[in-house]
């Protein structure tokens, strides 16, 4: 057995204990990380910076320290999101404001907008568990763990998963087809099909493909944001947006990350800061990472 099948047999048994043994585990494992991973440590200090100019430097590490824990605690649990039962899945998992999706959902296709919190997956999985949807992911490298990453969204439902290099294509079928479109979209891809708009005021390549789909398949914008809880994870559904796209697709995009800091300023810790966020630059701007 290779080092990621034993990892994979280990969270699978994480999924069938009770949660406080994933999150008690999961709480050390972050120290380690934290401590152990300069690249990440530097990348996660790097956009707390750039993010909190006004926070100083103790105050920032101690965010970090506490975003590796909750992020560890979040890998953890997959083994309860890829192989627990849907009773304990629902038991742990649980929305908020499901009204919204309802009323959006009589009316229009539905594009439900989930930021990269740690509890991402676990919102995703209870989305699956409700209805078949659309959503995107991004390939890993290790072949194996690759394999557990889509067996284990695929689960229920028989979801339709894009890989990022499919394009929007195949979400604009699922949206015509009335399917809700799982939707991540705060990472830098790099400058193709992307603006730059401020991040907590500082310029960030974030791609449009939200505000392109929602005028060419005349969706509705439902925000979904789950939090990780002391027992589970809370995924909280929001109004459908008015006047969303507009005519301005770059208001719009904005709009989109105005939301996201409001969200990340409730729970700061929780926000997957170890992505290199700010790596693309506007012409002429110098890099922000060592690597």
């Amino acid at each position: 057995m290779n080092a990621t099948s034993l990892a994979l047999a280990i969270l699978r048994g994480l999924g069938h204990a009770p949660l406080f043994v994933a999150r008690s585990l999961g709480a050390v494992v972050g120290e380690m990380f934290y401590f152990i991973s300069a690249e990440r440590r530097n990348v996660a200090l790097v956009n707390l910076r750039l993010c909190f100019p006004g926070m100083d430097e103790g105050a920032r590490r101690r965010l970090a320290r506490a975003h590796f824990r909750r992020f560890a605690q979040a890998l953890l649990d997959r083994g309860l999101i890829w192989w627990g039962s849907p009773e304990k899945i629902r038991r742990t998992v649980r929305w908020v404001g499901m009204e919204h999706y309802e009323q959006a959902a009589r009316e229009r296709p539905v594009i439900l907008l989930a930021p990269h919190f740690v509890g991402l997956d676990a919102g995703g999985i209870l989305a699956t568990l409700t209805w078949r949807l659309v959503s995107v992911y991004s390939r890993q490298k290790n072949r194996v763990f690759d394999a557990a990453v889509l067996a284990g969204r695929s689960r229920f439902n028989d979801p339709v998963l894009l890989s990022r290099q499919d394009g929007i294509r195949g979400a604009l079928r699922g949206l015509q087809e009335r399917l809700p479109f799982y939707y991540l979209p705060d990472m830098d891809f790099g400058p193709r099909d992307a603006i730059f708009v401020p991040f907590f005021g500082v310029p960030a390549a974030t791609v449009t493909a939200t505000a392109r789909l929602a005028k060419l398949a005349g969706a509705a914008i439902v925000p979904c944001v789950t939090r990780m809880t002391r027992d589970g994870y809370e995924a909280r559904l929001y109004p459908a947006w008015d006047d969303f796209p507009g005519e301005d697709v770059e208001v719009a995009t904005r709009r989109i990350t105005a939301f996201i800091e409001e969200r990340i300023l409730e729970m700061p810790a929780q926000y997957l800061w170890t992505h290199k966020r700010f790596k693309t630059r506007p012409p002429g701007e110098a890099r922000y990472y060592r690597h």
